[in-house]
C-alpha cells in the first residue's frame, strides 16, 4: 500500500520534512516513490507547499495520508480541489475556493496561536469565596437528620427482639426435638395398624 507521509531532514533539534509517496512498509527516512511536497515547522507560520496535481495523482490512485499529512492537504486546499475536481467545477471556480479555504485557515491558525499566549500569559483564576459556595454544596444539619436516620428508639424494636423470644425460636434442646416428634401426630399407628 501507499501511503503518502513526512520523511525527516534537517539537522539536531531543526526538523524539515518532505512529504513523500512511499511504500507503507519501507522505514521512516529510506526511498520514497515521489516528493509531492514540503513542510518546515520551525518557521513562524509554518512553511507548506505541495504539487497539487502530483498529490491529487497519488490520492486518486489509493495512496492513504497519514493524520498529520492529511490536515497538511486540507490546510492547503489540496482536499477541496480533489473534490472540486470530482463534482466537475472549472478550474476557475476551483481556484477562488482554494483562495478562500487558504485566507480562512490561514485566519483560523492565527486567531487559535493569539488565544494561546492570550491563556499563557493570563493570571491565574482567584477562587471562589467560601461564603458563596457553602450554601450551595452542603444544606444545614437539621433540614437533613431527619430525612437520613430515624430516632434510636422507633428503630430498636423494629430492629432487634428480645432474647427470651428469640431462643425457643432458634435452637431447642436435642431431648425436646426426640419427643417433640414421638408425640407428633405423624408417630401415632395409623387406624388400620390399631385394629390388626
Amino acid at each position: 500500500m501507499v501511503k503518502l507521509r513526512l520523511r525527516r531532514k534537517g539537522r539536531k533539534k531543526a526538523p524539515t520534512y518532505d512529504i513523500v509517496a512511499v511504500d507503507s512498509r519501507a522505514r521512516r527516512d529510506s526511498d520514497f516513490l515521489e516528493r509531492v511536497g514540503y513542510y518546515d515547522p520551525m518557521k513562524q507560520p509554518s512553511t507548506v507547499s505541495f504539487h497539487h496535481d502530483r498529490a491529487i495523482y497519488w490520492l486518486n490512485t489509493g495512496a492513504q495520508p497519514t493524520d498529520i499529512v492529511r490536515s497538511l492537504l486540507s490546510a492547503e486546499g489540496v482536499l477541496l480541489r480533489r473534490q472540486m475536481e470530482f463534482k466537475g467545477k472549472t478550474a476557475e471556480e476551483i481556484e477562488a475556493a482554494v483562495a478562500q479555504h487558504r485566507d480562512h485557515a490561514i485566519a483560523r491558525y492565527l486567531k487559535k496561536q493569539a488565544s494561546r499566549k492570550a491563556r499563557k500569559n493570563a493570571p491565574p483564576a482567584e477562587a471562589a469565596p467560601a461564603e458563596e459556595v457553602a450554601p450551595v454544596v452542603a444544606a444545614p444539619a437539621e433540614e437533613v437528620a431527619p430525612v437520613v436516620a430515624a430516632p434510636a428508639e422507633e428503630v430498636a424494636p423494629v430492629v432487634a427482639a428480645p432474647a427470651e423470644e428469640v431462643a425457643p425460636v432458634v435452637a431447642a434442646p436435642a431431648e425436646e426435638v426426640s419427643n417433640s416428634t414421638e408425640d407428633s401426630p405423624s408417630a401415632e399407628p395409623s387406624a388400620e395398624q390399631a385394629e390388626g
